[in-house]
């Protein structure tokens, strides 16, 4: 199954995306972690890639098309794949149509109002990395990272004001993808749900599986 995962931030899109490739033994493509394995090989592409990471620019679609066409011709792609991240416009939807078949779209359906509840919630560790949620995973220790005993933090994109603009960026230039698949009949749906274990339900079911 070649795949695309739809979803606003803080979805749960990318927890989805690993819990699908496990099922479906296919990889999940995040098109960032793509851009930066292409740059550390030094592929043509990912040469020409660096030239605007570094300078803080915007990827061309072009670009990401053949980095994207590059992916999947590798040998873990040969039973399909899952693409997380892109396309974000319809225009990079309809040059990726171009260049590779896509089966099925799944856009995880989530309001704002629960986006910004879990998204603010969430606490992480400065030192070590480790994550927490104030409602879902609290530390033992309000405040406190339960491994090394560092001050937890809100990142700065999990601000509420930062989130409602990238929600707000979300509805503007990638919500419209789900009409554009729609009316192709490749758009499936699935409801967010508290429990991760639900939603990942709710995602096979959309997908038949």
């Amino acid at each position: 199954m070649k795949l695309i995962l739809l979803g606003a931030p803080g979805s749960g899109k990318g927890t989805q995306a690993e819990h699908l490739s496990r099922r479906l033994d296919i990889p999940a493509i995040s098109t960032g972690q793509m851009l930066r394995e292409a740059i550390a090989a030094g592929t043509e592409l990912g040469k020409k890639a660096r030239l605007f990471v570094e300078s803080g620019g915007l990827v061309p679609d072009d670009i990401m098309i053949g980095l994207i066409q590059e992916r999947v011709t590798q040998n873990d792609c040969q039973k399909g794949f899952i693409l997380d991240g892109f396309p974000r416009t319809i225009p990079q939807a309809e040059a990726l149509d171009c260049a590779v078949g896509i089966d099925a779209v799944l856009s995880i359906e989530i309001a704002d109002e629960e986006i910004e509840r879990r998204m603010s919630g969430r606490r992480s560790c400065p030192k070590c990395g480790a994550s927490y949620h104030m409602e879902y995973r609290q530390p033992r220790q309000d405040g406190v990272c339960d491994n090394c005993g560092s001050a937890l933090e809100r990142r700065a994109d999990d601000e509420p004001e930062t989130v409602r603009v990238r929600l707000e960026t979300y509805h503007e230039n990638t919500a419209p993808l789900k009409g554009y698949y729609a009316r192709m009949g490749k758009l499936k749906s699935a409801v967010s749900q508290h429990a991760i274990e639900d939603t990942s339900q709710r995602c096979l079911g959309a997908l038949g599986l």
